[in-house]
């Protein structure tokens, strides 16, 4: 028996590995077949090279587990290993010289096992106990047991094994027994290594017999040796993409498209990538590209190999060329991840373009699922902007798709203003801005249909990236103005009018909380609504992007920002001016002739004043200017009150005010309530 301690300098070394080495001690049993499937492929090589002359037989991994004995034992008939193997792989740890190595790396587990090869190291983090049972396939190799406790002391024997291979026996942990559960191995095999190469057999096959279920005599292999990406795309039909997408995603819708990836230089990667129907919530997709290096499982997490947009799609990568212990500071700097990353990206934008060039049709039909997609990638990657462009869809109300080109030729003769400026019109819901769109078409604008949840941010971008031109919401503005071709005309009504009849209106506006509410008079034809509600283009769309970007929150506590336009060309606004006119005319006289007179007194009082330095001002004079313009301000509050009391009692303002709320689903409640009310008294 030959005794000594592992080749490290420290005594730290399975402490270390229990915390330090991995964030989840499931991944042992990854590593621990990992290593069998490799003894078994590197005897297929030497089998194939004539090195190996003897009888392969049928290659299988076997993982058992053991309740009563507390055990769980990964083997295989693979390369197995010499007394002089075991001492040079497993006690010198991947020929570790570094004698710094473990306070060189303990802040960095993965770079621990990057660095030294620390695999199956990994049984130590849940298992009391570990041996190997192990016989070389060379010729008059003799069987040998090595034998550790934890400690940095080992033992190796001789040992009885009549075949070559490999027995890992871990004698697990206390704090550990939930490995020893058969639904917790299985659920683990499934995860870690169901696409390994090789067969891994995990007890045998079940069936229903006699009321139960029984035991056969057949071998439960778990994984599938030969999975889709491993096998040429011409030999595949769009059902066996359908099928495995099924088998990853059980859950799921069918696919909308998928690419096939298949590349050997200047790095080798395979997989499938497919394109989901996307929800509306992005977070929900994520984690959803499973990442494989030659078949075993590596995370799910695939931020940094691939691009940020791109971790929305479903389906499989699989590359040598990243480590099995991936960790994010290597992702971050190796070259051969950047370049798989551009690779993905490139193959994306190829197999969309693709689809858009050879069945536009069939592109235009699944828009609406991988807009979100697309807008993201645009929105985040530059590079990716410049391929989509040619690509990305703008979609009117009437469901109509059009290139970024396309539509700029549509709209370019109507929809220029008198800058220069192109005008996209567009809405966010087909419904609630119905009268809006209507408005547009009759003046023969078309208009966008903006619903998607990067929508908003894509109309900043778009404004960026095209030529003179500006988004607007077919509700930012009074159709004459949304588009100004020439100078507007001045209203023909005087601004005492208009002012007096502003007044009336902006005092019978509702009081909501985070609501503000102008109102401004305008000649817009008789044929226009009497009163219209506009909201500023550039607030609200300010508030939409707090509501996705947290560096822009004080955005979102300000209160909305409302015109109430009253169309004084229009019959009924017509009406209520005539009538507030004569209703208010004898209390207005005098309190307007008092402000007209104290207007020229203050003026007077100005003209006094101007020129003076402060200190040469006596303070009679300032107080008696103070004086009249609080005298001013009385008077004013008493023509507020008179207009204010004249539209409270006028049951046609209320029921203008509330049609202009109900349009734009802003009457609810009390006040939705009192319009129906009104409404049926005004029928009566």
């Amino acid at each position: 028996m030959q005794k000594g301690n592992i080749g490290v300098t420290t005594e730290n070394i399975f402490p270390v590995i229990k915390k330090f080495l991995y964030s989840d001690h499931e991944i042992f049993l990854r590593e621990m077949v990992s290593n069998a499937v490799d003894a078994t492929q590197k005897l297929k090589t030497l089998a194939n090279k004539g090195d190996f002359k003897g009888e392969t037989g049928e290659l299988k991994v076997y993982v058992k587990v053991d309740k009563d004995k507390g055990t769980i034992t990964v083997s295989d008939n693979g390369l197995g290993m010499t007394e002089e193997e075991i001492d040079k792989y497993i006690n010198q740890i991947a020929f570790s010289g570094a004698n710094d190595f473990l306070d060189k790396y303990k802040e960095d587990a993965n770079a621990i096992i990057g660095h030294f090869g620390l695999g199956f190291y990994s049984s130590f983090m849940v298992s009391k106990k570990v041996e190997i049972v192990t016989k070389s396939y060379q010729e008059e190799a003799k069987a040998v047991k090595w034998s550790c406790d934890g400690s940095p002391s080992y033992e190796i024997e001789e040992a009885e094994r009549a075949e070559r291979g490999t027995d890992v026996i871990m004698y697990i942990d206390d704090d550990c027994k939930e490995f020893l559960e058969k639904s917790k191995i299985e659920e683990l095999l499934n995860k870690y290594c169901h696409f390994l190469p090789v067969p891994v057999v995990f007890g045998k096959k079940t069936e229903w017999k006699d009321g139960k279920q029984t035991e056969t005599d057949e071998d439960n292999v778990i994984n599938d040796t030969t999975p889709l990406w491993t096998k040429k795309p011409s030999e595949l039909k769009d059902e066996d993409y359908k099928k495995f997408y099924r088998e990853l995603y059980p859950m799921s819708d069918e696919p909308l498209f998928w690419i096939h990836l298949n590349v050997d230089y200047p790095f080798n990667l395979t997989g499938i990538l497919y394109f989901p129907k996307i929800k509306s919530n992005i977070d929900l997709q994520r984690n959803k590209i499973q990442l494989y290096c030659n078949q075993v499982y590596v995370t799910d997490s695939v931020e940094g190999i691939v691009p940020d947009f791109l971790t929305l799609l479903h389906g499989v990568i699989d590359s040598p060329d990243i480590p099995l212990n991936v960790s994010r500071s290597y992702l971050q700097s190796d070259s051969n991840v950047k370049k798989i990353s551009s690779y993905i990206t490139k193959k994306v934008s190829d197999r969309l373009q693709s689809l858009f060039k050879n069945d536009r049709k069939e592109f235009e039909q699944k828009w609406d699922d991988i807009k979100i997609f697309i807008n993201y990638g645009m929105l985040t990657q530059e590079d990716f902007y410049d391929k989509a462009k040619t690509f990305a869809l703008l979609k009117d109300c009437e469901g109509k798709y059009f290139t970024f080109e396309e539509y700029q030729q549509l709209i370019k003769d109507n929809q220029t203003d008198k800058d220069g400026n192109l005008i996209y019109l567009y809405a966010q819901n087909k419904e609630a801005q119905y009268s809006y769109i209507e408005a547009a078409k009759n003046k023969g604008y078309n208009v966008l249909l903006m619903d998607g949840q990067l929508d908003t941010p894509m109309l900043s971008m778009l404004e960026r990236k095209f030529d003179k031109s500006r988004f607007t919401r077919v509700d930012a503005d009074i159709i004459d103005r949304l588009i100004v071709k020439e100078n507007a005309d001045k209203s023909e009504l005087d601004k005492e009018k208009s002012d007096n009849l502003s007044a009336i209106f902006t005092q019978q506006m509702p009081k909501t909380d985070k609501t503000e509410f102008m109102v401004e008079a305008q000649a817009m034809g008789e044929n226009s609504m009497p009163v219209t509600i506009t909201q500023s283009e550039y607030m609200r769309r300010m508030k939409d992007m707090a509501q996705i970007q947290p560096g822009m929150s004080f955005y979102g506590e300000m209160p909305d920002m409302y015109t109430l336009v009253l169309n004084t060309d229009h019959q009924l606004i017509k009406e209520v001016m005539a009538d507030s006119e004569k209703a208010t005319a004898e209390q207005l006289k005098p309190i307007e002739a008092e402000i007209k007179g104290l207007r020229a007194r203050e003026a007077a009082l100005q003209q006094q004043q101007n020129g003076k330095k402060p200190e040469e001002i006596d303070q009679s004079e300032k107080d008696e200017l103070e004086k009249c313009r609080n005298d001013i301000s009385s008077e004013e509050q008493k023509k507020k009150d008179v207009l204010a009391n004249y539209g409270k009692e006028n049951s046609k303002i209320h029921q203008l005010i509330d049609l202009a709320l109900l349009q734009n689903g802003m009457l609810k409640g009390e006040a939705l309530s009192n319009f129906v009310k009104r409404s049926i008294d005004l029928i009566k």
